[in-house]
């Protein structure tokens, strides 16, 4: 089996990209290696990938007719799209960076998979889409109509695009909506990497909302066991669905909606506090206001992703802390 993986210099992509080839399948994986961070970090990502079933290619997923003949050549027989423009304050710095990415990419891997038959498309949705609700636990069946951020938006977009597909042209997708991922090799614009790396070097970090916040850190290890799993469950058409009574995660089309998290949520001042811990220093800190964009607390609801794939995360903070800060120790301090 063919996979096509996107965004594979990406912290979750590269990671993707490995758990698959150590699975015995074939992965072509696609990155444009933007600077938006370190394209070192990105080079060394893939870098680590060695294997003879692996090829990577350098290639912008808003280039229409490259995408095109790229799945004209390779005929894959899934796609795991993970390439995007990431961040929600960048989004609202450069917001064109994410139409061109974010919708402009998306609908060509989603005209790729119907014009060559992909038998399941696995994409990128995020957390972030549900926006101003404050219901927690997040739940795939709540209301996702109101993003506080251009980034949320295309990513609920995504799914909107992804299901006229699957209704129009039978093409099975499944959205994946992350929850904040950490570990080793993970983004350099995130919190889990910039406190580790301010804390290390003695710099004082900015902690929002006066640290009243609350995060479903989710351990990389499990993020990608999940999406492996998850390719295997192809969503089917359900003629008894309708609108009126189903799950808006679900579809009488071949269309589902999952939360991938770790399912308990860390104030960020425990987090914090497990940073300081494995770094051995304590942490300088700025208390200041909610950041424009942020919510308060994100809580995945994870019960229809356990009970389509029987698994559930296994790596608690402290452990997933020791391993970044050892990553981050063993890539940067020389």
């Amino acid at each position: 089996m063919k996979y096509l993986v996107t965004g594979a210099a990406g912290f979750i992509g590269a990671a993707v990209c490995q758990r698959l080839l150590e699975g015995g399948f074939e992965v072509v994986g696609i990155d444009n290696i933007n600077d938006y961070y370190d394209i070192d970090l990105k080079h060394a990502r893939l870098n680590k990938i060695e294997s003879n079933k692996f090829t990577f290619v350098e290639l912008d997923i808003a280039d229409r007719d490259a995408i095109s003949a790229l799945f004209k050549a390779q005929r894959f027989d899934r796609v795991i799209h993970l390439a995007a423009q990431a961040g929600v304050r960048y989004s609202i710095e450069n917001p064109h960076a994410y139409a061109d990415s974010n919708l402009v990419g998306h609908l060509n891997i989603l005209e790729g998979c119907r014009q060559e038959e992909v038998a399941h498309l696995i994409y990128a949705s995020s957390s972030s889409v549900y926006g101003l609700n404050e219901k927690t636990p997040f739940e795939t069946s709540d209301s996702v109509d109101h993003p506080i951020s251009f980034y949320a938006a295309t990513k609920k977009s995504n799914e909107l695009m992804a299901h006229s597909y699957s209704h129009l042209y039978d093409l099975p997708t499944t959205g994946l909506r992350f929850f904040t991922v950490y570990g080793p090799w993970g983004r350099p614009d995130m919190a889990p990497y910039i406190f580790t790396k301010k804390i290390l070097n003695g710099e004082t970090i900015d902690v929002n909302n006066n640290g009243d916040m609350w995060r479903d850190f989710t351990y990389i290890d499990d993020i990608v066991e999940g999406i492996v799993r998850i390719a295997d469950v192809v969503p089917t058409r359900d003629a008894t669905w309708k609108v009126e009574s189903g799950n808006p995660a679900s579809s009488s089309a071949p269309y589902a909606v999952y939360n991938i998290g770790h399912g308990s949520p860390i104030n960020l001042m425990s987090f914090i506090e497990a940073i300081e811990e494995a770094l051995g220093v304590e942490a300088k800190k700025n208390f200041r206001e909610m950041q424009a964009g942020d919510v308060y607390k994100t809580f995945a609801d994870t019960a229809d992703l356990f009970e389509a794939t029987g698994y559930k995360p296994k790596v608690g903070v402290q452990e997933g802390v020791a391993q970044l800060v050892k990553w981050y120790k063993a890539f940067y301090v020389k």
